[in-house]
């Protein structure tokens, strides 16, 4: 049983290394990739050494190089980026030459290698363009950040070592063609001029999208004048922001490190401005539950006044005699609030006094006609008027009418005017506090003069007749207390 198995296997690798023998590739490599055996087909291992080829040709252009390197992995970058860098190094020594060159001539000679150092500045700044394209792709598809790193040392110490080491007259060359180049200055303002204007028609557009935007807010029901006006800005802002990113991404700028520099300024912000993030939950919080909105009098933590804007940190109010006040939102959420004008309606609380000899029918008869005949007063709820206190020189009423809430302090004073003068017609006193002194003396004291005086007197000093106080009071108030 054993042996015809063994001699079945064994006639099949016979069979195999026969197949193999005579194709002179594996059987399945051919059943993957189903290509020709013929070379000129196109052999795969000679692809990328003619696409290296063409990567590393100082005369590539930018758009296409960029877009050549998008298949390549991370280990194609960092050969392609070692070529660049060998590229780079020998430019770079051929300007050392041109600028030593210099340092040595005189004359015609002097100038005449000026501009072939400028040719060959012009040319080594395409070389580290383009060096610097391939050094990017490389670390976006995970290079090793550290040799990364060197690639890039490299290039900024050889322009600030070359910077450093120039004369003026080169690098005023150097600048003046920089700036004429359409490849430096006249692309850096180009790009300039586009982020300029583009931020100006970003601004109308937000402004147009805001003013279409709060009509369609202005619609829902139940929001809230602070929440809109939040919500408008917010749109107004979102639009600028990814409109520029817009503008940027089809300049050629990476926007990238921008998401990254936020990311992390965000996180540092966090710690740094703990408060200012309060304030900014608080904002939203008033925004969403509402307790009050603009243009109502609103009492917040000791603080009275109208409520005139609230943005996300902070709650601005103007009080009745004009000052404005600003509330931080954390202080506004964190305490009571009372939103005196949130209802329609409001009670005014008064309370009148009248003399104990005065007729209570009398003075109730007088305050229901005057309350009722006041046009501000509302039916209904029906005022109320009652005698509420016997208090210590007076029988007071309490006035409670009912109004609407912007006639309150309408209402208020003129009450008080208009009972004061029916209580005056109809004989009604309005007591004022007073306090009656009854004086005890002993039985054998003499009675105590007149405080008025006779005429004549100038009213200073002791009266006449008065005990003399300096020498008797102690012994006075003794021997008679038993008689007071």
């Amino acid at each position: 049983m054993i042996q015809p198995a063994i001699s079945r296997l064994l006639s099949l690798f016979i069979l195999l290394s026969v197949l193999v023998a005579v194709t002179g590739a594996p059987s399945h490599a051919q059943d993957a990739t189903e290509a020709p055996a013929e070379p000129e087909a196109g052999a795969p291992a000679e692809a990328p050494p003619a696409l290296a080829a063409h990567l590393s040709d100082p005369a590539i252009p930018v758009e296409e190089l960029a877009l050549r390197l998008i298949p390549l992995t991370s280990d194609d970058l960092a050969a392609l980026s070692e070529k660049w860098l060998a590229l780079a190094k020998a430019k770079t020594e051929e300007v050392v030459e041109q600028q030593v060159l210099i340092a040595n001539a005189e004359g015609n000679v002097e100038d005449d290698a000026r501009e072939q150092l400028s040719q060959l500045n012009e040319e080594r700044s395409a070389l580290f363009e383009k060096y610097g394209i391939v050094v990017d792709s490389w670390e976006k598809k995970g290079g090793d950040p550290a040799a990364v790193a060197i690639y890039r040392a490299y290039r900024n110490s050889v322009i600030v070592e070359e910077t450093r080491s120039s004369d003026w007259k080169t690098l005023v060359d150097r600048a003046m063609k920089w700036a004429a180049s359409p490849d430096g200055g006249i692309r850096l303002g180009t790009r300039i001029a586009v982020i300029a204007g583009s931020l100006i028609g970003l601004f109308l557009v937000a402004r147009i999208i805001r003013r279409v935007a709060r009509g369609w807010i202005a619609r829902i029901p139940n929001l809230s004048k602070l929440l809109q006006a939040f919500l408008l800005m917010l749109i107004y802002w979102l639009v600028i922001a990814f409109g520029l990113m817009i503008v940027l991404s089809m300049l050629g700028i990476d926007i990238t490190p921008i998401f990254a520099l936020i990311g992390g300024a965000s996180f540092i912000l966090a710690f740094a401005m703990q408060d200012t993030l309060g304030n900014l939950a608080a904002g939203l919080m008033i925004m969403i539950n509402r307790p009050f909105d603009e243009g109502d009098y609103v009492d917040i933590g000791g603080v009275g006044g109208t409520v005139k804007a609230v943005s996300i940190v902070s709650t601005t109010v103007t009080t009745p005699d004009n000052q404005v006040i600003v509330v931080p939102n954390s202080k506004v959420w964190g305490n009571i609030i009372t939103n005196v004008t949130a209802s329609d309606t409001r009670r005014v609380d008064l309370v009148f006094g009248i003399g104990y000899d005065d007729s209570i029918e009398e003075a109730q008869r007088v305050l229901e006609e005057t309350v009722h005949a006041h046009p501000l007063v509302l039916a209904d709820p029906e005022p109320v008027i009652r005698v509420n206190e016997l208090a210590d020189s007076s029988v007071n009423f309490i006035c409670r009418p009912w109004v609407k809430s912007e006639d309150y302090w309408t209402v208020y004073w003129d009450l008080m005017r208009q009972v004061k003068q029916a209580f005056d017609a109809a004989g009604i006193s309005i007591p004022f506090p007073q306090t009656d002194m009854h004086l005890r003396l002993p039985k054998d004291a003499p009675a105590p003069a007149v405080l008025t005086g006779a005429a004549g007197d100038t009213g200073e000093g002791r009266p006449a007749g008065a005990p003399d106080y300096a020498t008797g009071d102690e012994g006075y108030g003794e021997k008679d207390d038993g008689d007071r």
